[in-house]
């Protein structure tokens, strides 16, 4: 089940990682489009300038915090930390919403994080022999 382990940690961290990567895009992707409204001349445009850079910047942040907390968790995974394992189940439990890909790693991930094999590998002191 190690190998499990690490296979699992491994994809949180690239998940985490495309999330942080999808938080940037959005942010730029958001100024640019503010930039094109902004220089419109239309008298509204700042309203809709506002608007989008918050929503922007809101975006940015949720897909930004949700990547980090990814890839924290695909360190805790990686070096078995008893943290790892929690975070693990719930953002194993929290991706099932996500079809289809999202479905098929949180079923993986809960399948190998609840494994009693699995437990044995985050609990402290000396570790069983397969």
């Amino acid at each position: 089940m190690k190998t499990h382990v690490k296979v699992l940690g491994a994809l949180q961290l690239i998940f985490g990682s495309l999330g942080l990567l999808f938080a940037l895009g959005v942010g730029m992707g958001f100024g640019i489009l503010g930039a094109f409204v902004g220089s419109s001349g239309d008298p509204d445009a700042q309203l809709g300038v506002s608007i989008l850079g918050m929503l922007g910047a809101a975006a940015a942040v949720v897909f930004g915090i949700g990547g980090a907390l990814g890839v924290t968790c695909g360190i805790g995974l990686l070096s078995l930390k008893s943290w790892g394992r929690i975070m693990g189940i719930i953002f194993s439990a929290l991706s099932l919403i996500s079809i289809p890909f999202g479905t098929i790693l949180g079923i993986y991930g809960l399948w190998v994080l609840f494994n009693k094999e699995t437990e044995a590998l985050f609990t402290p002191g000396p570790q069983p022999q397969p």
